[in-house]
């Protein structure tokens, strides 16, 4: 009895120590870990981003509203290149190889102190002026979702109407040579109506 009492109390033991080492192996980064130079570096979510770098053809396509036939735009490329924590992207027609039409600008990147995700773009097709977002919490960076303050567009046609709106945008990546961007509009109309407005369908471009 004397014997297999010691021997249930070594297994107690050496139970314990190697709890106590896997803790200590994987315990969370504390406060002194966590400074303000580390802030400043790519962490995970940036480690994400930089692997799309390169350049993308784009097949894009819009709905005016809500059941609308959609325009598709075909043509366009994307430059897409690190500055510091952000993906900033440069969408022009793939004939321009210098790109200076430009059609759009945006930057993407994870906000290591707030935790979350921002965005701001610039769009040279239509009067809407900066557009920042921002996401709720820590998306995954193989779906981001951000949303955009309400802003005002000119209108259609020839009347400058000015019309509120909501937008939601959703990036969907489904493997390293492919992703989607959606954006989602409501209308300050009173209908409450989400619709796709705009789809962006990324495919790596494969330079030799």
């Amino acid at each position: 009895m004397h014997n297999l009492l010691k021997l249930i109390l070594v297994a107690a033991i050496n139970t314990i120590f190697t709890i106590s080492v896997h803790a200590q192996t994987t315990a969370a980064p504390t406060a002194k870990d966590i400074t303000p130079a580390s802030m400043n570096i790519l962490g995970r979510e940036g480690e994400a981003l930089s692997s799309r770098v390169g350049l993308w053809d784009v097949v894009e396509t819009a709905w005016s509203r809500p059941g609308a036939t959609p325009k598709i735009i075909r043509g366009q490329v994307a430059e897409r290149r690190m500055v510091g924590l952000y993906l900033q992207e440069l969408l022009h027609p793939s004939a321009d190889t210098v790109g200076k039409g430009v059609n759009r600008l945006d930057y993407l990147g994870f906000n290591r102190v707030t935790g979350r995700w921002e965005y701001l773009s610039m769009d040279a097709r239509v009067a809407v002026g900066l557009m920042p977002a921002w996401s709720f919490d820590k998306d995954n960076a193989e779906r981001i979702r951000v949303q955009f303050d309400p802003f005002v567009v000119p209108g259609s046609g020839n009347v400058v109407t000015g019309q509120l709106l909501r937008m939601e945008q959703v990036y969907e990546k489904s493997g390293p040579d492919n992703e989607v961007k959606n954006q989602y509009f409501i209308l300050a109309d009173g209908s409450g109506t989400k619709w796709l407005a705009h789809q962006y369908i990324y495919t790596r471009r494969n330079v030799q």
